[in-house]
This record gives C-alpha cells, structure tokens and sequence, in this order.
C-alpha cells in the first residue's frame, strides 16, 4: 500500500480543489450576477420568465428573476440568498446588492492570479464594507417622517424604470398615503411604519390611474345566497375560519330503513343541526358572517332567513386582515362564539366590481388596503411587484430616517473615500480595499451602459464633480449629464445601500473562502465541458447546466 493514494470518496462523487474551486465558484456567482445587470436603472430592460409549465413572468425585478429560475448550483443559490436577504431587509435594491456581489468576486478574481491569499482579500473586503457603512452615515440626509414631498420622491424613485413609473405621481401619493396610515410610535418614541396594517389587492379589466386607497378591507367575494343584503351600516361581523357544514364521517357509512319515513327524519336531523348552528351564530348578533371554509345550502337558507349576510371561502389572508381591521376574534366553533368575539363597522358592496369595501370603527381600526388596477394580469402583477417595493422603501426611510441622492452618486463618493481610506491601510488588505472601490463604481457605469451612454466618460465626470466637492453628483440617464440627484429628485433610502453593501460583502468572502468543493454527483449538473463546465471555454461555470434551462425562456 505504501505510495499508492487512499480513496474514501463514493464511486459517483467528484472533488475539485484550490484554484479550480476557487474559479469555478467566481465563475458561477458572476454568471447569477450577469444575468440581472441589464436591468438595472430607469433604462434596464425587462426579461421574461417561462416556467416549465408555461406560466409567463415579465419583470426587471431582481429578487423576482432569480426566484423564478431555475438554478441548480449551490454557489449561484449564494447569491440569490444577497437578493432574498436584501428584499426582506430593506425592500428594493436587490439587483445593485447582486450586481456588486458578482464584481467583487470578477475583482477578487484578478488578486488570486497575483498570489495574494483569499483571507488578505477577506479581511481586505470586511474593512472596506464596514468604513463604507460608516461612510454613508456621513453622507446620507436626514429626513423627518412627516416629509410627504421627499418621501414621494423616494417613492418614485423607486418604481422609475418599472412597470409602475407611467402614473408613479398618483402611485407615490397613495404610497404615502398608505405609509403614513400604518405608521406609529414605538415606545422608545422611534416611528415604525407597520406594513401588516397594509393590505394590496389587484383587479384587471381598468387603468391604473383608477387605483386607490380604502380605508379597512377589500373582500373579491359574492354573497352566498341572493336574497342577503349587499350594504350593512351597523354591522356586526363574525369572521370564522370553520365551515357552517356537518362533519363527514372518517370512513364510508350505510344506513339502513326500514321505511321512508326513517329516512326523513334522518334528513330532518341534519337540517335541525344546521339551524342550530346558524342561530347560534344569530345569537351573538352578528349580522355579516366571513367564512373562511364553506357554508352548506342549507345553512345559507336560515342564513338569508335570519338577515344575515354571509360570504364564504374568504381567504386566510382577507379573514387575518379583517381581524386587525374590525378589532374582531378569528372563531373556530360557531356554538363557542359570543358578542366579544364580533368586530363592528361597516360593509358596503360596489356590484360592478364585485367587491366587498369593509371599515373598522375610527376607535378600533387599523388598517387599509390599497387596490391595484390595470389591464391585464401580467401588468397588474408587474406594478404590484412595483408598489410593493416603493411601499417598503419608503417605510424604511420613515423608520431610519435617512436618504441618499441616486443615479450612483453614493457609490462613486463611497468608492473615492475607500481609496483614500486604503492609503492607510498595510499589507496585501490594501488592493482587497482598493478592488472593494473599484465594484461600487460598477453602478454608475451599468446605469451608463443600460441607457446606451458611454460608461467611461460617464464615470469620469462623476469622478470629477465629486472631486470638486459634490457629493450628490450623479448620472442623468436621459440627457447623460451630471446633476445634483438630490435637487432633481433621484432619492434612495440609507438602509437599502447600507444593507446591500454588507450583503455583497459578506457573501463574496462566503465564496472566496471555499477551496475545496466535494460533490456527491457530478459537478457539471447537466452541463459538459465543451458546453462551459468546469474550466470551459467562456468561463461558464460547471453545475449551471440548470440554470441554462430556466433561462431558456428568459433570454
């Protein structure tokens, strides 16, 4: 045995390591990065996403298009997790989060092949993102909560360039609006704008200037029985998430009669069971029943008789927003309900859209809804994904209180303080710092690019009007000129850049401290190497074999 190698791996399983590892994982982290660049900025394009059962996205969301495709590497997921973790943390800012990932990765790439260690580059890049969040702290406005104007700004600079920017005055207003509807003062006087209290609905068939804000709920549900009231002023509401039906036996039954009477009676039983739960339901006097399950014909008949308006089939999230906005108990056994457990308000129902409009009491509600219209599914699904993103930014600058001016003026500040900052720093940590500045300049030079501009003289002027002492110097993609971002109303949340350079950060120093990649199958995961695999040509990476297939349909 002595000289021969011990093998202890499975017979299928694979292992690449140091260099090969190393660029094999840059290599497929850039390519998630890549594939979400063009549509960064109010130029970036949109791409489609076809699912493998023929469902059609079309969105420049970046969150939304690396969800829906279908990727099969484990270091691409790496990245999708920066766009997950900065949609959950700060809303919007996902594709800038991803696209400085990937251009960390291409930089650290280029100090490998110099010899320097992967932990000088870590270290290099940890000093960097954290001076560049002290930095920001610097450089950011701040912003009261009560600002309408500049948050209106923030919120449409946000949907510039998606499916929402063509009415985004009037979408901004309502965002507002809604923001500040949700919004209260904690306990340690900070202001939180909760967006639980924030319900979105969609409706197709109108323009999208015909959304607005209601205050309470909107329920796309008819009545269950036609004779039932369509308007309620003083209603008493039960919102249940058990059905008016009689329980089903667990196992197949017979009965057995002797005559047809016997069968009768057993009929007129379960009719008294289905009286007795709607009376126990009258009895607490409600006058307005949400159902989250069904209700039985039967018991819509006594529903009607009694006066009662009923919906059934609600769903679990209309019955949970009801809750909050009518201060109302969720029941889940009618005979156990009472008087305490009925939220009041009001129900109105416009029958041309076919929506139930329900208000809490101004004492005990809080909540609104704020209904999308347009034309069709794919447009009003493209401007929720749209609102929905504004909605958080602008909550995050009401919470933080702090704003930036756009158009890439903070990373090409950011990316000149670091320079100055890495003439300070000792050892190799120094390139680690200096790369770390040249990947935020990526920004403005991608909003140069998507906008068909040239991304060198664009990112010179910057350069040069930021050296002279402007801080909010940023790009104008329409006109290619450089301007005061702040003044011309190109506004971003401190938290969303802080939160997307840290998560950049953090997951490019995941990758570069990977030198060794043990596979129980086969590395290339559908692809080969003549078709980009490990160390193919184009430097395609090994394992994105699943990730060619979703972007079949996207490309």
């Amino acid at each position: 045995m002595q000289g021969q190698p011990m093998i202890v791996l499975g017979e299928d399983s694979q292992r690449m390591k140091d260099k090969d590892a190393q660029s094999h994982n840059i290599s497929a982290a850039r390519a998630v990065a890549e594939s979400v660049r063009s549509t960064l900025g109010p130029k970036g394009m949109d791409k489609m996403l076809v699912s493998s059962i023929g469902d059609v996205t079309v969105t420049n969301d970046g969150v939304t298009i690396l969800t829906e495709m279908d990727i099969d590497n484990p270091t691409a997921e790496m990245i999708v997790e920066v766009a997950e973790t900065q949609e959950d943390e700060a809303g919007d800012g996902t594709t800038t989060a991803v696209a400085i990932a990937g251009e960390l990765l291409k930089n650290a790439e280029d100090l490998l092949e110099q010899d320097i260690h992967p932990t000088a580059i870590i270290k290099g890049f940890d000093l960097a993102a954290t001076e560049a969040k002290a930095q920001i702290n610097d450089i950011a406005t701040d912003v009261e909560s009560g600002d309408e104007e500049l948050l209106k700004k923030v919120a449409e600079t946000s949907m510039t360039g998606k499916g929402a920017e063509l009415n985004k005055e009037l979408l901004a207003q309502l965002i507002v609006d809604a923001v500040n509807a949700v919004t209260v003062e904690a306990e340690d006087d900070s202001v939180i704008a909760d967006l639980e209290y924030l319900n979105i609905e969609t409706q197709t068939g109108r323009p999208v200037s015909d959304s607005e804000l209601i205050e309470g709920a909107v329920v796309d549900k008819d009545p269950v029985h036609e004779e039932m009231a369509d308007d309620v002023e003083d209603a008493d509401i039960l919102l249940l998430d058990t059905a008016i039906e009689l329980d089903e036996t667990e196992v197949d039954a017979q009965l057995t009669v002797d005559d047809p009477s016997q069968l009768q009676n057993f009929l007129d039983q379960e009719e008294q069971q289905l009286e007795a739960m709607v009376d126990a339901i009258a009895d607490t006097g409600a006058n307005v029943v949400f159902c989250q399950k069904g209700i039985d014909d039967m018991a819509q008949h006594y529903l009607a008789k009694r006066g009662i308006l009923a919906v059934r089939r609600a769903k679990k999230s209309d019955i949970e927003f009801l809750r909050e906005v009518l201060g109302a108990n969720i029941v889940s056994d009618v005979h156990n309900a009472t008087a305490e457990d009925l939220g009041h308000g009001s129900v109105r129902r416009d029958e041309k859209e076919g929506l139930f409009y329900v208000e809490g009491e101004a004492d005990t509600a809080h909540g609104v809804t704020l209904l999308l219209r347009a034309s069709t599914e794919h447009v009003v699904d493209e401007l929720e994904r749209g609102v929905q993103d504004a909605l958080d930014v602008v909550a995050s600058t009401v919470a933080n209180g702090q704003i930036l001016g756009g158009g890439g003026a903070p990373e090409v500040e950011l990316a000149s303080r670091l320079r100055d900052y890495a003439d300070g720093v000792s050892g190799r940590e120094q390139l680690a710092v200096e790369a770390f500045a040249d990947a935020l300049e990526l920004i403005p030079r991608t909003l140069a690019e998507n906008a068909g501009l040239d991304s060198i003289d664009s990112l010179v002027d910057l350069r040069a009007a930021h050296e002279s002492g402007d801080l909010e110097a940023g790009l104008n993609v329409y006109s290619g000129d450089v301007v005061d971002t702040l003044d011309a109303g190109v506004v971003e949340p401190a938290h969303a850049k802080r939160q997307a350079i840290s998560s950049a950060a953090e997951a490019a120093n995941l990758v570069l401290k990977i030198d060794d990649i043990i596979a129980a199958g086969d590395l290339s995961t559908g692809g080969d190497e003549e078709a980009g695999g490990p160390g193919g040509p184009g430097g395609a990476p090994g394992g994105m074999g699943g990730m060619g297939g979703g972007m079949g349909g996207m490309m």
